[in-house]
């Protein structure tokens, strides 16, 4: 499992190790970088199916030496966070592309099983009506969901070429426990909770669906075990909500008002409307949410509210990594090799409330 120490990938493994009579045992291939965090896997350390490595899957040397003997590949470790990739492209293509064909050939070397691609559904673009199935042609407006797209036709082409056992995942907008906070739900609750305020994008009536990570991983794991080779699955949470919406719950949520609350610019390439078709799964393997999103929100509030030691120092990380992405920009923009947009957006990114809908995959 590829990016174990991250929000989704953590959340993945403990339900494979501490469910009834779990007989899953899981090898975590993670970077650990600023939003891997050991701590997630905390739970599940000394399960005896449990083992870790770090490692880059952009090092096929450490890669092959992982897959060796593994049975299938849970491809979570990813570079997804939009506003960075705005202001810096390169680390999305190497990790999102590159990263994924060095599993893919390490995989078909190795004879692993199955592999799943676990995307996102920002590579359909933006929808004003409807809502995307999985043959919705593919049109992202950013290097992230570019990076994305990519790899998800990679993986399927290695289905079409090679005739590997492949499936593609793609979620809607997640959320719950142990999200890193840099994203839009733990950032601005936990600025809340500090006293601080939360930004509001454009006008506020963006849409996003949004996805309890539990169920999330539960329709991977659909989709490792009863999906079929070479299929696209949506996976989504089934409740569509504007970005005030969801911030008035957060403010709520946390006894704040709107005085909390600042409007600001939009940001670049901004999708107004994501929607996912949950039909295909849900009649071929059997798939439903089941954590409504009012009760999700709770718990993820509460959740926050009482782990601070989990966050606190994670928002400091967070800040430093966005100050270090700035000042690289920065430094590649004077010296003519980067376009110059400002340092200061990915710095706020960090530390502000940003965009719900943006790179909410990891």
């Amino acid at each position: 499992m590829t990016g174990g120490a991250g929000f989704i990938g953590s959340e993945y493994v403990r339900q494979l190790l501490t469910r009834p009579n779990a007989a899953d045992s899981v090898t975590v291939l993670d970077a650990l970088t600023y939003s891997g965090v050991e701590a997630n896997l905390e739970p599940v350390r000394d399960n005896p199916g449990f083992v870790f490595r770090r490692g880059d899957i952009r090092d096929a040397e450490v890669v092959d030496s992982v897959m060796a003997g593994q049975d299938a590949v849970v491809h979570f470790a990813a570079e997804s966070h939009v506003d960075r990739s705005i202001l810096g492209a390169g680390p999305f293509v190497t990790t999102n592309v590159v990263g994924t064909q060095v599993l893919l050939d390490a995989a078909r070397k190795h004879g692993v099983g199955r592999f799943v691609h676990v995307s996102t559904d920002e590579v359909y673009g933006s929808i004003d009506e409807g809502s995307w199935t999985e043959e919705w042609p593919l049109a992202p407006n950013s290097a992230y969901s570019a990076s994305k797209a990519g790899s998800d036709l990679l993986v399927l082409a290695y289905h079409r070429t090679h005739g590997m056992d492949v499936v593609v995942t793609r979620c809607s907008n997640n959320y719950g426990h142990y999200q890193f906070p840099e994203k839009m739900i733990p950032l601005s609750v936990t600025n809340l909770l500090d006293g601080g305020t939360v930004a509001l994008y454009g006008d506020g009536s963006n849409v996003r669906d949004w996805l309890h990570v539990s169920d999330h991983c539960r329709g991977i794991d659909l989709a490792l075990r009863s999906g079929r080779a070479g299929e696209v699955y949506n996976i989504g949470g089934g409740t569509e909500m504007t970005n005030r919406d969801l911030v008035q719950l957060m403010l709520e949520g946390t006894g704040t008002d709107w005085s909390s609350v600042r409007m600001v610019e939009d940001r670049k390439g901004h999708d107004r409307r994501y929607s996912l078709s949950i039909d295909k799964i849900r009649q071929e393997l059997g798939y439903e949410p089941q954590v409504g999103f009012q009760e999700g929100m709770a718990r993820t509030i509460d959740w926050y509210k009482n782990n601070r030691d989990w966050w606190e120092p994670l928002k400091g990380r967070a800040a430093l990594e966005a100050a270090g992405v700035a000042a690289a920009v920065a430094e590649a923009a004077a010296a003519g090799t980067a376009s110059a947009a400002p340092a200061a957006d990915v710095a706020t990114a960090a530390t502000d409330g940003a965009d719900p809908g943006r790179g909410a995959d990891r």
